[in-house]
C-alpha cells in the first residue's frame, strides 16, 4: 500500500510521462485541460492532491482512460 505523499509522486511522475510521450509542454496540457501551467507543475510534482475529476480532465487532455493514468 502507497501512502499519500508516493501516490501523489507516482500520479505526477505518470503525467509527465504521458505528457512527454505527446511533446506537450507543461503549457500545452494545460491549455488543453482548461487548467493554469501552475497548477499542471504542481500536480507534475507532487505538490498537491489532485481531485479525481482534475484527473479525469487531464486523461482525457491526453487522451487515455483514467486507468492508464493512474495505472502504475
Amino acid at each position: 500500500m502507497v501512502d499519500k505523499e508516493e501516490l501523489k509522486k507516482k500520479i505526477g511522475q505518470r503525467i509527465v510521462a504521458l505528457r512527454s510521450q505527446k511533446g506537450w509542454s507543461q503549457s500545452d496540457l494545460a491549455r488543453a485541460c482548461a487548467k493554469d501551467r501552475q497548477a499542471i507543475e504542481k500536480l507534475e510534482n507532487g505538490k498537491v492532491n489532485p481531485t479525481l475529476y482534475s484527473l479525469l480532465e487531464i486523461a482525457k487532455a491526453l487522451e487515455v482512460s483514467l486507468k492508464k493514468l493512474v495505472d502504475f
